[in-house]
């Protein structure tokens, strides 16, 4: 036994010492692939940690979720690697070695993959971008317009395909007009809907530039069908900033100063002397000055703003605030305008996230003083030699038409306005199930103006002949609004769903009043005690009060198949109190379809190459009813002129009469919209879509002329007319030189493409009738009474200009005018354009835009008047006038119709970011920034970017010359984040 025991036990002696063997190597080699434990924490390119981040070891099945905020623990092998994930972000990899403990990364952007995964606010909800069936812009923070933004729309302008946003002139206290893809109507607002965080219908001035975190273009019908009866002309999404990770203090400020870039160059003192030698006028009178009056107009201006934000965020809560001072001076004297604003909002979380709340508010006072624009004619008008004053230091006063001292009249007339916004908002939504969610948002918006005008007894133009006169007003609007809706998610295979369904209410409340009054005994008051004035006449005061209200139930379903397949239908009812009694109620419905073309697997082979190809289309019904007033449809009395004596009082009363028949039919305007597009990504270095449109707009509103009998009164608003708009938008972004390939440099550029062609289709019909609708009043010039510049009739756009086409000139100097008048030129542009760029080199950046329109049409009617051959010597004349062989006084025809294409060159900016050792918790910007630095056009006035809205003078340059100015300015920016 013994033996047969030793026998057995040499083998396990050789065992034994094999696998210790063996455990020596394995434990060399674990020595040499040392197993650590990884923290860290995950960011973005502006410091601010991304939780749901993917950290995986490389050739392993070893990964975690960075939390909440953005940490996460891995396990990993010496040698090995990690690489961090994120959507919209580039994977970074890192080699695991014997230092690698806690690391703090920070992920790069990916322009493409952001660009897909972005979400895109589509009305009551959000969807990325990648899925979208309609026609959207949408914007960052990075992308809007800086500089001296005196209205917030001005941060659109070049910015958006098919949006032309037209500032008309300088003055800091005028906005913006807005039309996106052409109007839609003749006599309603042309200007899209405005939503900010989620409420609908409110004045973006409401919000300051630098408090919008992104802005959603939604431009074709099937995407703005589910804002009903207010969607025709599109609607314009803001998102505001709201409470970030961590907490942050944030302060930006430039000042910078301003000059006119351009003037109408008239003949100088001298010049005017040496003419009236050299043309032996013998009446004409020297008084002796050196004046240029344009210039004793205007100023240098001084621009400042500051804007101070403290922003702190949590797991469950945040909240923000920000204050900010605006003040322009304005290039003209008297003009200056202030803006302080301020807003807060908090979020809060509850039940596990299931539950949150938003509040905000948002407010805002502007004062400015408004000028009386007739000091500009004034001023092409008035004698170089007269001095601004006499000898005696009073302003001097020369006899005669349109010859008013401009100096005096911007000095002796006290004008001041104020406005007041405030827009506030409580929102809650609350995950009911897995899959439903519930949003509720109540706001109210109230805007409030007060004007106040004081011309004292000495000043000209009415302050002398009035004996003093004072005016106030006051006139304010409130918006009541509360919606609430459900929206479903369900993802189950290859199928996606989303169902949203919900209810609105909006009230409309406004009302105002105003007063004035003529013969002060003393003008200490200004316009502080009207009581004090003793001229009475009718008229002097007034007031009004109205209300409207807006009842909607909306829906809307998105369907997707595998990436691939995308369908969306929306419908929405209104019912509105401004509409008739036979239609109190309509159905705005819409449907689009997207095919993602670069999913399909005969797209992989170039998916290198063609990395995004989707292609949409979408059909869809929207309405506008803001041509239709409160209590339109209705019939009104009102006050008249007319008095009759009462037997019974024994005195005399005004008479009311009917002032408006009724109109049962009267309903909103109808836009019907076919729109297809085509998006593209290539390279992963190109992007931009491609748009075509076709949109028609019926049942227009005008104001007929109707027979008095049957009708008591003769006109009445109808929907008769039809109106069409057709065309394309060109979209491009390129990411020229990346930071991924050539280290410090990158180069971004962007273009905006638009060309719209627009037609009155019909304006009559068997009920209501009218041939040609004059429009372009010139009423007011010299020698144009009752005449008018343009027409509306049918086959042509809005703003065409009717009138006699110039052929030249005869042996006198005489206009040749064609012998019947005919269509010469319309103030619509053939195309826009909007362009800009973006470099980096280390710490430094620089950017570049501008934008321009091209083909547009503008009657240059001041240099009309101002190209007279008899104005010498009672009125100045321009430069390039003299020794002109023109002899015809002013003649309204085509000579005189310019083509005021431009492009001007908006913005350019340097900047200079300090590399401090600690750049997460610090950030300091310096730059420099030039605006409206050139102008690139042929027009012969003072600016070509003229208004070409509304019925009344669009298009016309009609002495309305406040010079827009040019302005450098010196910025900085300081974020301190803990």
């Amino acid at each position: 036994m013994n033996s047969i025991i030793t026998k057995c036990a040499l083998p396990h002696a050789r065992v034994a010492s094999l696998l210790l063997f063996l455990t020596l190597l394995l434990s060399a080699g674990m020595q040499a692939q040392q197993k650590k434990i990884i923290t860290g924490v995950v960011y973005d390119n502006a410091g601010i940690a991304l939780p749901g981040a993917t950290v995986i070891e490389t050739g392993t099945t070893k990964s975690v979720i960075t939390d909440t905020d953005g940490k996460f623990v891995l396990e990993a092998t010496e040698g090995n690697s990690i690489e961090i994930s994120f959507i919209g972000f580039i994977t970074q990899k890192i080699t695991v070695d014997a230092s690698t403990s806690a690391l703090q990364i920070r992920l790069k952007e990916d322009a493409y993959m952001l660009d897909a995964v972005e979400l895109v606010s589509v009305g009551y909800g959000k969807v990325r971008k990648s899925d979208l069936t309609g026609a959207i812009s949408s914007l960052d923070e990075k992308q809007l317009q800086k500089g001296t933004i005196v209205s917030t729309e001005q941060v659109l302008q070049g910015k958006v395909a098919g949006l032309a946003v037209v500032r008309g002139t300088g003055d800091p206290s005028s906005g913006s007009s807005l039309r996106l893809r052409g109007g839609t109507s003749l006599t309603a607002s042309n200007n899209p809907l405005i939503v900010v965080d989620g409420i609908a219908g409110v004045d973006i001035n409401s919000v300051q530039a630098s408090d919008i975190k992104s802005v959603d273009v939604l431009k074709d019908a099937s995407a703005t069908a589910i804002y009903g009866s207010r969607g025709a002309n599109g609607v314009i999404i803001i998102t505001t900033k709201g409470g970030s990770r961590g907490t942050s203090v944030t302060y930006n400020g430039f000042t910078g100063i301003g000059w006119a870039s351009n003037h109408i160059d008239m003949l100088s003192a001298d010049q005017w002397r040496k003419y009236v030698r050299d043309n032996n006028i013998v009446d004409a009178v020297d008084y002796g000055g050196n004046t240029d009056w344009q210039d004793e107009l205007e100023q240098e201006a001084f621009t400042q703003s500051h804007t101070l934000s403290i922003s702190n965020g949590k797991e469950f809560s945040g909240s923000r605030a920000s204050l900010s001072y605006f003040k322009n001076e304005g290039i003209i004297k008297t003009s200056e305008m202030e803006r302080l604003a301020a807003n807060v909002s908090m979020y809060q979380y509850m039940l596990e996230k299931n539950l949150k709340f938003d509040v905000g508010i948002f407010a805002n006072i502007d004062k400015w003083h408004p000028l009386d624009y007739r000091i500009f004619e004034r001023a092409f008008n008035l004698n170089p030699t007269i001095p601004v004053r006499d000898a005696n230091g009073n302003f001097t006063s020369v006899g005669g038409t349109l010859y008013e001292n401009p100096v005096e009249i911007l000095t002796n007339r006290k004008a001041d306005s104020e406005r007041h916004r405030i827009l506030g908002y409580f929102k809650t939504e609350a995950n009911l199930f897995k899959d439903l969610q519930w949003v509720a948002n109540l706001s109210l918006e109230h805007n409030a103006l007060k004007g106040n005008i004081y011309k004292p007894s000495y000043a000209v133009l009415e302050g002398q002949t009035e004996g003093g006169y004072a005016q106030k007003t006051y006139g304010d609007y409130t918006n009541s609004q509360i919606e609430t809706y459900f929206s479903y998610n369900k993802i189950f295979g290859k199928h996606t769903i989303n169902a949203t369904a919900g209810y609105s209410f909006l009230e409309n409340m406004y009302e105002g009043l105003g007063a004035q009054r003529s013969g002060f005994t003393t003008d200490l008051f200004l316009y502080n005690n009207l009581g004090a004035g003793t001229d009475y006449r009718l008229g002097d005061v007034y007031s009004y009060k109205g209300k409207s209200r807006l009842v909607s139930f909306f829906g809307r379903a998105n369907y997707g198949f595998d990436d691939r397949y995308l369908l969306t239908a929306t419908i929405r009812r209104d019912g509105s109190s401004r509409f008739g009694a036979n239609n109190k109620w309509g159905w705005f419905p819409s449907a689009s379809a997207a095919w993602k073309i670069s999913n399909e697997s005969f797209m992989s082979g170039i998916k290198d190459v063609v990395s995004d190809l989707k292609l949409r289309v979408g059909y869809g019904v929207t309405g506008n009813q803001d041509g239709i007033g409160e209590y339109r449809s209705l019939s009104i009395l009102g006050v008249g002129n007319d008095s009759y004596y009462d037997p019974a009082t024994g005195q005399w009363s005004l008479a009311y009469s009917p002032t408006q028949n009724p109109n049962p039919d009267l309903k909103w305007e109808q836009t019907k919209t076919i729109n297809v597009g085509l998006d593209f990504a290539f390279l992963r270095r190109f992007t931009g879509s491609i748009e075509y449109y076709d949109k028609k707009t019926e049942d227009l509103l005008y104001t007929y002329e109707v027979p008095q009998p049957p009708y008591l009164v003769g006109t009445m608003l109808a929907n008769v007319g039809e109106l069409s708009n057709k065309g394309i938008e060109v979209t491009l972004n390129a990411n020229i030189i990346k930071a991924d390939n050539t280290g410090d440099f990158t180069w971004d550029a962007n273009l905006v493409f638009a060309k719209n062609k627009q037609k009155i289709e019909k304006l009559s019909n068997d009920i209501y009738e009218t041939d040609v609708i004059n429009s372009g009043s010139l009423h007011g010039l010299s020698g144009m009474s009752n005449q008018y510049s343009q027409i509306i009739a049918e086959g042509y756009p809005v703003g065409q200009f009717w009138g006699y086409q110039f052929e030249g000139f005869d042996e006198n100097g005489q206009f040749i005018l064609s012998a019947e008048k005919k269509a010469i030129g319309d103030v619509q542009p053939d195309f826009t354009l909007g362009v800009g760029m973006n470099f980096t080199y280390k710490n430094f950046d620089a950017s570049v835009s501008g934008y321009g329109m091209f083909g547009q049409k503008v009657l240059n009617a001041t240099n009309m008047m101002l190209y007279d051959p008899n104005r010498m010597p009672q009125y100045n004349i321009p430069d390039d006038f003299v020794g002109s062989s023109i002899t015809s006084a002013p003649t309204y025809s085509s000579y005189w119709i310019q083509d005021a294409s431009f492009f001007r060159l908006q913005n350019m900016t340097l900047g200079y970011t300090v590399p401090f050792t600690n750049k997460d918790d610090y950030r300091l910007r310096l730059y420099i920034m030039g605006e409206n630095l050139f102008v690139l056009t042929g027009y012969k006035g003072t600016d070509p970017e003229i208004d070409n809205t509304g019925l009344s003078n669009p298009g016309i340059d009609r002495f309305n010359n406040y010079p827009r100015p040019t302005t450098v300015s010196f910025g900085v920016s300081f974020t301190l984040n803990k």
